[in-house]
């Protein structure tokens, strides 16, 4: 018989990036004792430079689609890591003993809005993706 395993919400404004990166990197790396879940306030899609980075780190989230938190309401979730200062004020109130943990990453889209060419706003979303992964890796299990 194997233990339940932790469930686990990225939440971000619109589900399109860092929540997407941080579902697929814990699938990835921690999906042994955390079932990761993201969604957004909103939903604004997947965004493809996402998951380009992903692909280039060996992370498939290419079929991951942009989900509103709503969506998500009759999961009892262990712990909701807010990615962004948006989703953080906007956090919808969980019930029972669910963990709210304020993890802010930058915003890609936000960072490459002067970028000249792909490979500078990819840049942006590499950082973020790398910075992501470093968070995922040292989430403590218990």
């Amino acid at each position: 018989m194997s233990a339940r395993k932790t469930k686990i919400l990225f939440l971000c404004t619109g589900n399109s990036c860092r929540s997407q990166m941080a579902e697929g990197w814990t699938r990835a790396l921690k999906g042994d004792v955390l079932e990761a879940f993201s969604a957004g306030i909103e939903t604004h899609g997947l965004n493809p430079l996402a998951v380009k980075v992903m692909a280039e780190a060996g992370v498939d989230i290419s079929e991951h689609r942009s989900k509103n938190v709503n969506e998500l309401k009759d999961i009892p979730f262990d712990i909701v890591v807010t990615v962004c200062g948006h989703a953080n004020e906007h956090c919808p109130r969980f019930p029972g003993k669910t963990k709210v943990i304020r993890a802010g990453f930058e915003d890609p889209p936000k960072l490459t809005a002067e970028a000249k060419t792909e490979e500078e706003a990819l840049s942006h979303y590499r950082r973020v993706r790398d910075e992501i992964k470093q968070f995922v890796q040292d989430f403590p299990v218990s």
